[in-house]
């Protein structure tokens, strides 16, 4: 009964790692990459939509990036989005289209982004825990009632520490490749 409990939070915490994985894919790191801004959300049409769906995005060498608006008319909208992001880009706006100049990244702003990938990190441990902890309630609830034995607690509790550890090992070797990434550049 437990290791049902146990099995629902493998695809929670693979949520986890792939959100981890496009947080860290979006950080500006020097180099020109659709991922930096094909999730902007972009107010268009009456709602917000991630800039992916409104445009084209090319990246015709490695430090620009090129947005191709489907319709000229959000042009402005899309010009908008990327100011008032956290990009730190300048967007120049041409006829039928945007270029972004990717700035090559200082020591200062690349020790500023590899602390950003630790932040990122903790966040995605801290989410593991948070889930860990839920099922272990519901585990020692289990218990109480009488549905599992004792020794299933405990062994439901291994397993549940074996299952966070391998995660957050993951979760190291991901981060600490962004971070050598960022500093290698």
């Amino acid at each position: 009964m437990y290791k049902e409990l146990i099995n629902q939070l493998k695809p929670k915490f693979q949520k986890t790692l792939e959100y981890l994985k496009n947080e860290l894919a979006s950080l500006q790191i020097g180099r020109a990459t659709p991922s930096l801004v094909e999730n902007l959300e972009v107010e268009a049409y009456g709602s917000r939509m991630p800039l992916k769906q409104l445009a084209a995005i090319h990246i015709p060498d490695p430090r620009t990036i090129v947005i191709q608006p489907w319709d000229k008319e959000i042009l402005t909208q899309i010009t908008k989005a990327i100011e008032d992001s956290n990009l730190n880009l300048k967007p120049i706006t041409e006829t039928d289209r945007i270029r972004l100049t990717i700035p090559p990244l200082d020591q200062e702003r690349r020790e500023a982004l590899a602390r950003v990938v630790r932040e990122k990190a903790e966040e995605a441990r801290i989410a593991l825990r948070r889930q860990r902890e839920e099922t272990w309630r519901k585990i020692q609830d289990l218990e109480q009632e009488g549905k599992i034995r004792e020794d299933d607690k405990y062994r439901a509790k291994d397993e549940l520490q074996d299952l966070i550890d391998e995660y957050n090992e993951k979760i190291k070797e991901i981060s600490e490749q962004k971070e050598k990434e960022i500093l290698s550049l």
